[in-house]
């Protein structure tokens, strides 16, 4: 498994359009300078009140699968 760290912090207004068909994924830039596009309803459970902020982990599969997206700080 390959695990891709990610430090988030978007404000509530940034956040809206995941929750739109129009913005089906999400880029984000790793810790190590990767970027990796994730489907937009993966941070949908994480997006609070405030927005989305913290550290997350992704964790793929050797044919880049998600298998699991938390928050670790």
């Amino acid at each position: 498994m390959k695990a891709y760290f990610f430090r988030l912090n978007l404000a509530y207004d940034e956040c809206i359009h995941f929750y739109h068909a129009s913005t089906p994924h999400a880029l984000l830039m790793a810790e190590s300078g990767e970027r990796v596009q994730v489907p937009a309803y993966t941070l949908r459970p994480f997006i609070g009140h405030t927005g989305i902020q913290g550290r997350f982990r992704l964790l793929t599969d050797e044919n880049n699968k998600i298998q699991s997206f938390e928050r670790v700080g």
